[in-house]
């Protein structure tokens, strides 16, 4: 065995230290990327469709002007409305000057047309082209104080959001909020000229003329006035770029029900209208009878043709002077009437497409003027529903654009625009809740008065006193002269006389009316418990 010792092997331990934490910081804006986006950053983007295309679609189509129209009409077309953000506002000095100085700036965004005119025509062209365009006009104090509808949509060009973002300021209730936001640019090319846009809200100056963000002008002084940029606010249809019309699904269908209209059109105006053939066996017409049948054809109308008779002779085709008895000449009239196109064609497939556009803009056939399946209860339904899921978000969006992009430099912080919409009120149902109401002691007449007032169309003001508020069928159980203690009392006879009204209005089964009447009567009753009996 070996006296050599063998050395052990070595072993080296290391302490690691924990690196420091870092702050975790969150990003400031958005950082979703689109392979789009990132292909064409910086360029202007063409629409993925021919947008005149779609204008000649609408031209061309039996249904799609309808329904725009009706978009138009209902949405905007009932006008641009103020109103308090609290229903009981109180109207202090400073709240009635902001209604008046939010009504000036509604009133002169535009002066060459009612203001919502403005957003009927932008309706229009969003639900055309998918898209649509308001240019917007500030005054020196950055203020938003015009708009204008750019009518020619398919000029316009934009580009996808670019980089870097740019800080922006935002008002809510008051608060100033600094927020990054990342801006397009747009472009209008019309008759070889250019003119460059930048977004709504973009902080920054832009040359018109280049499209770049730059606040001196060629000879580096201050960019004159005229060549900075306006902004371009867009409303779009969807998440697309340049939006997508609701129907893009019946381009066919509308496609191809104005070809069906074209092939009736075409048949009325070259169409073959032969009604009847004139066959000749064993022989054939005379050169007369032929010339009488052609005038005939060509002039037989109106009073020429009353009373008159055709006399056709035929010749043997063999020349001969005698007609044989089994060779007599014949003519047979066949009737071609029942060959011939009665109607349009493709009746059926026009009607379906016409019903799948409208389905497309969730319209009924109330709203287009196909009113023949309707009576007033299905037609106050549709109103109804139509308004709920169709009207009332649109006017909403557009509402929220106006008060919170348009006029939010103004920092309102009292007033709201709204767009105003139709009374679709059944004039049956308030019937039916004002006689509940009235029956179980909850209609009082100022009430009444103001509905009585609203259904006429008139402004009417309260009545005068403390009874005006009193329901109509409590006066005969209330005391109308007050207490001691400042309001009615009630006596120890009212709640048994209210408990034969229950007792009634349960006969008849009139649980809503029970109901009331019992809450009413457990108020008298602790009323007459809280005033010790006192009359």
């Amino acid at each position: 065995m070996s006296d050599e010792k063998h050395s052990a092997p070595h072993i080296g331990v290391k302490i690691i230290k924990a690196a420091e934490p870092q702050p975790i910081k969150k990003a400031e804006g958005p950082t979703a990327l689109d392979t789009q986006e990132a292909r064409n950053a910086g360029e202007f983007v063409e629409p993925p469709y021919d947008l005149l295309g779609l204008k000649n679609l609408v031209n061309n189509s039996n249904i799609l002007p309808q329904c725009i129209g009706a978009y138009k009409n209902n949405i905007a077309g009932f006008g641009i409305g103020l109103r308090y953000k609290v229903d009981d506002q109180e109207e202090s000095s400073e709240a009635k000057n902001e209604w008046d100085t939010a009504q000036e700036v509604i009133d002169l965004l535009t002066i060459d047309m009612d203001t919502k005119e403005v957003f009927e025509d932008l309706i229009e062209g969003r639900e055309t082209y998918g898209i649509a365009y308001l240019e917007v006009m500030r005054n020196p104090a950055g203020e938003v104080n015009q708009i204008s509808y750019i009518r020619d949509i398919p000029s316009v060009r934009k580009t996808y959001p670019l980089d870097p973002p740019v800080l922006v300021d935002y008002i809510y209730n008051g608060k100033k909020i600094a927020r990054p936001r990342r801006f397009s640019k747009y472009r209008q090319q019309v008759g070889g000229q250019t003119v460059y846009f930048k977004e709504f809200g973009d902080p920054r100056m832009m040359d018109n003329r280049s499209g770049n963000y730059t606040e001196t002008g060629p000879d580096g002084g201050a960019l004159p006035v005229q060549f900075q940029a306006n902004e371009i606010i867009d409303f779009a249809i969807g998440t697309d770029l340049y939006g997508q019309v609701r129907w893009m699904g019946q381009v066919l269908g509308i496609d191809g029900s104005r070809a069906a209209e074209g092939l009736n059109n075409n048949y009325f105006r070259n169409g073959r209208h032969t009604p009847l053939m004139i066959c000749v066996n064993g022989g054939t017409l005379t050169d007369d009878s032929y010339t009488k049948l052609q005038e005939y054809m060509n002039e037989v109308k109106g009073e020429k043709g009353q009373h008159a008779f055709l006399v056709l002779e035929v010749e043997n085709t063999d020349n001969r002077a005698e007609f044989e008895e089994s060779q007599k000449p014949a003519i047979d009239v066949k009737d071609l009437a029942s060959i011939l196109q009665k109607d349009e064609l493709f009746q059926d497939y026009i009607e379906n497409n016409r019903k799948r556009v409208q389905s497309a803009f969730r319209l009924p056939d109330l709203y287009t003027g196909y009113t023949t399946d309707f009576n007033r209860a299905t037609a106050q339904t549709a109103m109804e529903v139509t308004e709920e899921q169709v009207f009332q978000p649109e006017r909403k969006s557009l509402a929220w654009a106006i008060n919170n992009r348009l006029l939010n430099g103004y920092s309102f912080r009292f007033v709201e625009a709204y767009f105003m919409e139709p009374d679709i009120s059944n004039p049956d149902d308030l019937f039916k809740i004002l006689t509940v109401a009235e029956k179980a002691g909850g209609l009082t007449p100022n009430k009444a008065r103001s509905v009585v007032g609203e259904a006429l169309g008139e402004k009417v003001e309260n009545y005068e006193g403390d009874w005006g508020e009193i329901p109509i069928a409590a006066k005969d159980l209330v005391d109308p002269q007050p207490a001691q203690t400042g309001g009615p009392s009630a006596t120890p006879g009212l709640i048994d006389q209210l408990s034969g009204q229950i007792q009634k209005a349960a006969a008849n089964r009139d649980d809503e009316v029970v109901a009331v009447m019992k809450q009413v009567r457990a108020l008298l009753v602790q009323m007459q418990e809280g005033e010790g009996h006192e009359v």
